[in-house]
């Protein structure tokens, strides 16, 4: 049974959402007037720590992952678990993480999966891994194979990443690898964290990438000098976007581009925890800025670039899921540059966001009991 939620924004919350930018040169979101959300929220079901969802070819199902291990397939009616599944290690930020579909999976019934694995010393490290989803009598994954990693492992449990992005024409798969909070991983082109890989869909580094010279890890860089990448999207143009947790400050919205340092740790937006200062983006023009950064942060947990027909004026924009900032930001793209246009407040953190093939926008919350959530244009 599905329950209708009508999201009521005051002037007086649009206004506090709209300072959470401040950013030189941006200007508020244009609808800081607004006093209705231009969405109605339906419920449809509750997941325990969700952490990332895609719909399987004609929208009526989805998969959905929770951190804790657990693959679910959902189709409006219920609940039912994906047998085959990897051991996870669990804790922190680290567990099961993204799901995607294999372009040709009509055919070939391809998923790929991001997890974090145990190594030894008490280190672990982001997996990606591909299997057949089979869906006749109990789901199940069948023939899983490990077909990336984050080298080196690491200790500790946070900043894994592990997002996955398909390239539009089907021929790439990109990985955003953080930083493991380790700092100068990221500017180490020896090994992958911090980075941006590009690998065709067997998991090997794809033909061009712009360190392949170097051989070993290095061939599979896109891009380095990344912190905690959450979101990972192509625009309309076919351009890829990232987001990325920055620390005391200085998230970031970056247009990605081949062989660009973005510049963590030697410049950011925010400072250290400690109140150490970083240097800003603008002593090192030899350093990729980013397109729009946030302080106070807006936390993000994923995000959409939107090309339905529900909510025609958003068509090419970013939608972000904030888990901090407990709202859905809307994000203009300029050229190669971008601007916050509005905050929708959500209540609660936000996870996970998704387009449906029918044009819908669904979201998950995080943590447990988390509600997942169909987003259609209220009635006027």
């Amino acid at each position: 049974m599905t329950r209708k939620l009508l999201t009521v924004l005051s002037p007086l919350a649009m206004l506090a959402a709209s300072c959470g930018q401040s950013h030189a040169g941006d200007s508020p979101p244009a609808s800081a007037g607004q006093t209705t959300a231009p969405f109605a929220a339906t419920e449809f079901a509750t997941f325990d720590e969700p952490w990332a969802m895609t719909f399987l070819p004609g929208g009526k199902s989805a998969l959905v992952t929770e951190k804790s291990g657990k693959l679910i397939l959902w189709d409006g009616a219920g609940k039912r678990p994906v047998a085959g599944v990897p051991v996870v290690d669990y804790g922190g930020q680290g567990g099961l993480g993204d799901v995607v579909i294999a372009p040709d999976f009509a055919t070939s019934g391809i998923i790929y999966l991001s997890w974090v694995e145990a190594g030894e010393a008490d280190t672990r490290g982001a997996a990606v891994g591909r299997a057949r989803l089979v869906l006749d009598g109990q789901p199940r994954l069948e023939g899983l194979s490990v077909i990336w990693r984050q080298s080196p492992k690491v200790t500790g449990r946070g900043h894994f990443s592990h997002r996955l992005a398909f390239s539009p024409d089907g021929q790439y798969l990109f990985i955003a690898s953080g930083e493991r909070q380790k700092f100068t991983p990221a500017q180490d082109l020896s090994g992958n964290l911090g980075k941006v890989l590009r690998l065709l869909p067997d998991g090997s580094p794809a033909p061009g990438n712009p360190f392949a010279d170097k051989g070993g890890v290095s061939a599979q860089i896109w891009s380095y000098g990344h912190r905690n990448i959450l979101g990972l999207a192509f625009d309309p143009a076919g351009r890829l976007w990232d987001l990325e947790h920055g620390p005391a400050g200085g998230d970031e919205l970056n247009l990605v581009k081949p062989g660009q340092n973005y510049g963590w740790p030697l410049v950011s937006g925010g400072d250290h925890y400690d109140g150490k200062p970083i240097p800003r983006h603008e002593t090192r023009p030899d350093l990729a800025a980013p397109a729009l950064n946030w302080t106070p942060v807006i936390a993000p947990g994923d995000m959409i670039f939107y090309t339905g027909n529900l909510f025609p004026e958003w068509r090419g924009q970013a939608l972000i899921a904030g888990l901090g900032s407990k709202a859905i930001v809307r994000v203009g793209i300029e050229g190669e540059g971008a601007k916050e246009l509005s905050r929708y407040p959500m209540d609660k953190r936000i996870r996970e966001i998704e387009q449906a093939p029918d044009g819908a926008i669904w979201v998950l919350e995080d943590g447990k009991s988390a509600r997942l959530l169909r987003l259609t244009p209220a009635t006027r």
